[in-house]
């Protein structure tokens, strides 16, 4: 038994991804494939991409979800910082691998004011509001101060083309050993070429589908 397989969090997981399959938005149809590419990995233009598609939820798959719980408690993660809480499923996975950690601290950021209006909704009927700090902005400013000192495990989920600069925010207060999971990371080749490369301090590697698992050794 734990937290994620049991109520009232198993259920509102089952409803809030069938309610992310359902979601639509009319701006994504707007954009061609090239279009749509471009703006994914604009270092410019993200806020507004992503305010267009505010009615998506983006969220983490199920398999990526249980990964987050699964590497958050064999790791005995106790602090963790989110980039992009969206409608909050990847955010309720690491809270409740939290929660059976025995507590801890979870930081994240969205800009979207609806989206986190229900993300805190959902953490409370989770009932895992008390493990998490929602800071709402540009999180190349909401995470760039008041940061714990060692951060266990880090998650890449929002705007792609930021990848790269988010870790650089939080890199220094990394610990030997902590996990970096990025989402949909092969839409961030510079941040793929960084944490790959032999010099970086990093050990990563592809895993699952699109997700890049990092690992801090330096």
């Amino acid at each position: 038994m734990n937290t994620l397989t049991t109520e009232p969090l198993a259920s509102l997981l089952d409803r809030l991804f069938v309610e992310a399959d359902a979601a639509t938005s009319p701006a994504m149809a707007s954009f061609s494939r090239a279009e749509r590419e471009r703006l994914i990995r604009s270092k410019t233009e993200y806020l507004d991409l992503y305010g267009r598609l505010k009615d998506l939820w983006l969220p983490v798959s199920r398999e990526t979800g249980t990964l987050l719980y699964m590497l958050t408690r064999s790791s005995g993660a106790k602090s963790i910082v989110e980039f992009g809480t969206s409608f909050g499923i990847s955010t309720l996975h690491l809270a409740a691998a939290l929660r059976d950690n025995g507590g801890g601290r979870l930081i994240t950021s969205e800009f979207e004011p609806s989206k986190i209006k229900r993300a805190r909704r959902n953490l409370v009927d989770g009932g895992l509001a008390d493990l998490v700090d929602i800071r709402e902005g540009d999180a190349l400013k909401t995470l760039s101060t008041d940061l714990p000192q060692k951060i266990d495990l880090l998650l890449l989920d929002g705007a792609k083309a930021l990848y790269r600069d988010i870790l650089t925010l939080v890199e220094d207060r990394l610990k030997p050993g902590a996990l970096i999971v990025a989402d949909n990371a092969d839409d961030s080749p510079d941040y793929l070429a960084h944490v790959r490369s032999a010099t970086s301090g990093y050990l990563s590697v592809p895993f699952a589908d699109d997700v890049e698992l990092s690992m801090r050794i330096g």
